[in-house]
């Protein structure tokens, strides 16, 4: 086992921490605390196309992200878009009012464990990585975008945000979807 020990060191030393998981992916069931106790699901949003941003509450590039979405919401909401907010910084429960507040939004927007968000998000906890994050997911419940763990300055612009929300709003046709599985033989009576 010993020998083992410095190959296996090794070869962890030699694997990507940044290993982006598959896009596209089916999306996950993930559990946003909302600020009156209750629990929202993210599955809840199935058939709009979801943009959700993991922040920190006092991120300054969290907050133009935020502003963005808002006004996005405002006007592509009707056709399906909806945005999520999901605090993730210490003390969220605390700070996520008084953010809902101070930027006026009108989207819902909750708090969760960081490292629940980071597994959700399919980070080592040992990369470095950067807020706001920013996932999308289409109508059949598909994760369709997903910033990298160092971010992606063109998701924190009106213009990649909006490209992103219009490519899946005026999709017709979702991807394949699995086979139905057959359905069971009734046997007669008799």
């Amino acid at each position: 086992m010993r020998a083992l020990f410095p190959v296996l060191l090794a070869s962890s030393l030699l694997m990507p921490l940044n290993a982006a998981l598959p896009v596209p992916r089916k999306a996950g069931e993930f559990v946003i605390n909302m600020t009156n106790g209750s629990e929202l699901l993210l599955s809840s949003f199935k058939g709009k196309v979801v943009m959700v941003e993991f922040l920190f509450t006092r991120c300054p590039h969290c907050q133009d992200s935020t502003r963005i979405m808002n006004k996005l919401y405002a006007e592509l909401g009707p056709k399906g878009f909806q945005p999520v907010g999901i605090a993730i910084d210490t003390m969220d429960h605390m700070l996520v009012p008084d953010f809902i507040k101070t930027f006026n939004v009108k989207y819902p927007v909750g708090h969760a464990q960081r490292e629940n968000a980071l597994k959700y998000l399919g980070f080592n906890p040992m990369e470095r990585w950067v807020v706001p994050q920013i996932m999308v997911i289409d109508r059949q419940g598909n994760i369709r975008m997903q910033t990298p763990a160092a971010g992606d300055p063109n998701m924190q612009t009106e213009a990649g945000m909006r490209a992103e929300i219009e490519k899946l709003l005026n999709e017709r046709s979702g991807p394949a979807k699995p086979a139905a599985a057959t359905p069971p033989v009734k046997k007669k009576a008799g």
